[in-house]
């Protein structure tokens, strides 16, 4: 593959990742992710999160907010090192919280990995911006 598809391909695939954490859809969210997963986010409290079992708690629960969610990548910046792709942008997410428009922004940086030719998500790294 190229460098400018597989650039291509990291987007699309963080895209629709991002769409599958706002929408709720573990079935994605899973498949688009290596089961050894490991994370650094604030809901880990610092901690280094191994697996997909903690990310699962959140899928599961009640949606407390049934309206639109939008998640827009800002600034994405890829690179690709052989088999791995690593991507950092500013995610803004929109919603409404007790009826009124707001929005919050997060720092992220994930990082995919080319297994039998498909991108799976491995690492990613979230802080507030």
């Amino acid at each position: 593959m190229s460098l400018e598809s597989d650039r291509d391909a990291i987007l699309a695939k963080t895209q629709q990742l991002l769409v599958a954490i706002a929408g709720g859809d573990w079935n994605t969210y899973a498949e688009l992710c290596d089961p050894s997963l490991t994370c650094f986010e604030p809901e880990a409290l610092g901690n280094l999160v191994d697996g997909l079992d903690f990310h699962r708690y959140y899928f599961n629960l009640p949606n407390p907010n049934p309206t639109p969610v939008q998640a827009t990548m800002i600034g994405p910046h890829i690179r690709i090192i052989g088999d791995v792709g690593i991507i950092a942008y500013v995610r803004l997410v929109q919603k409404l919280t007790d009826g009124k428009p707001t929005t919050t922004a997060m720092e992220e940086t994930r990082i995919w990995h080319r297994q039998n030719g498909k991108w799976k998500h491995v690492h990613f790294h979230r802080s507030p911006a």
